[in-house]
């Protein structure tokens, strides 16, 4: 039988403010990530849902700020 051994995620907003940036940025960067790296959605009664990260996603995560954070123009998209 397989067991997953994700018991908790983290909300993208609970990141950004542990990692002291702005949600909506973190959350254009984490766009890129796939669900192998660590990022989900949860879905509740009338919401749209909200991003959630496991700590392997959060890990991930600071990669691609880091990434970003060195080269800006990399969310910007051509017009």
């Amino acid at each position: 039988m397989h067991v997953n051994k994700v018991h908790h995620v983290t909300t993208i907003g609970s990141v950004a403010e542990d990692f002291a940036v702005d949600e909506d940025w973190l959350a254009e960067i984490a766009i890129e990530m796939e669900i192998e790296d660590g990022v989900i959605w949860v879905c509740g009664v009338g919401d749209d849902g909200v991003m959630a990260l496991t700590d392997f996603g959060i890990e991930n995560l600071k990669d691609f700020v880091r990434m970003h954070k060195d080269d800006p123009d990399l969310l910007r998209r051509p017009e």
